[in-house]
């Protein structure tokens, strides 16, 4: 399971808790698994996997800055739509 979780983030670019869901655990699993159990499997798998979640990391407040703008888009375009059907609060 550990090799197969490394393979897939290192093929897809995934996420610990994108991973999770695909392979059906927990992110806390996939997350021991990429930091302790693979780093005695396979040290190279470790390195590769190490960079994709350190990138993910630091990319991780801009995923978050997107997801509230997109989230806030669907708020303003709903209020629009109330408004041009007469609704008020």
């Amino acid at each position: 399971r550990v090799e197969e979780e490394a393979r897939y983030i290192i093929r897809t670019g995934a996420t610990v808790r994108e991973c999770a869901r695909h392979m059906g655990v927990s992110k806390t699993t996939v997350h021991k698994d990429m930091r302790v159990r693979l780093k005695q499997l396979s040290r190279g798998l470790f390195e590769e996997v190490g960079e994709v979640i350190d990138r993910n990391l630091a990319e991780r407040h801009l995923r978050g800055g997107m997801a509230t703008r997109e989230k806030y888009k669907g708020i303003k375009s709903e209020g629009q739509k109330a408004n041009a059907l007469g609704i008020r609060d």
